[in-house]
């Protein structure tokens, strides 16, 4: 996967989970401990925030691209790409719940969720990055898929990029959520976070046609195929 299609193809993912973001961490992004709410404090909170949650996806990308740089075989790619496709298909099926309520009885994720609750008795802006860093460790299906996708990158660097630009995809959503988050009211957040699994759905779809090596710039590129003498270049 080339720079340009990994910048593309995660903000796509990073946007189209991000309203499922506005039901799950939309409560929290609401009662962030600001010092001032005024316009001027929100901004600065709501980026201290999200550059909070971006900084731990970033970090859990190179982790991650780490382990595909040394277990990844180029071409394996295809495979990963339609079987990560099917998987988000699958999540949306009914699999998020279960995959969540796992991650959320976990006893890392309760001590998780008590530390988040005494950064929430800090009102400064180093608890709301704080709390953005912890944020970005919270269960959610959607991440999980984005971090399995920065593996296939099979690259430290481009799997850094890949959960960035993920965490970026999903910036607008959760800045409108900290200006704008109680004026929309709970029914306007239930109908925009229905529409996620149709924006989730179409990423399934374009990540399963991107593993079938059709030769479409963007949508489906071809894989370079691994040589007798070592791993192709891609």
């Amino acid at each position: 996967m080339s720079t340009p299609e990994i910048i593309v193809t995660a903000f796509l993912m990073g946007a189209a989970g991000s309203l499922h973001c506005l039901g799950m961490c939309g409560p929290l992004a609401l009662s962030l401990p600001l010092p001032q709410q005024d316009m001027a404090g929100r901004l600065k909170g709501g980026l201290l925030y999200n550059a909070g949650r971006i900084t731990t996806y970033t970090v859990l990308g190179l982790v991650l691209g780490s382990f595909g740089e040394v277990l990844l075989r180029s071409e394996w790619q295809r495979g990963l790409s339609i079987g990560i496709g099917l998987l988000l298909l699958l999540y949306l099926f009914g699999g998020q719940k279960r995959l969540e309520g796992a991650g959320a009885t976990a006893k890392p994720f309760l001590k998780l969720r008590s530390a988040l609750g005494g950064l929430f008795q800090k009102h400064n802006y180093a608890s709301v990055f704080s709390i953005g860093l912890l944020n970005g460790l919270l269960p959610c299906g959607t991440v999980y898929l984005a971090l399995l996708t920065s593996f296939m990158t099979g690259s430290v660097l481009k799997g850094g990029l890949f959960l960035a630009f993920f965490g970026m995809g999903t910036l607008p959503a959760m800045l409108l959520m900290v200006f704008w988050g109680a004026a929309l009211g709970p029914m306007v957040r239930t109908r925009l976070r229905r529409l996620a699994p149709v924006a989730l759905g179409l990423m399934g779809l374009l990540l399963v046609l991107r593993g079938m090596n059709l030769g479409i710039p963007y949508l489906s590129p071809r894989f370079a195929e691994a040589t007798a003498g070592g791993v192709g270049c891609h």
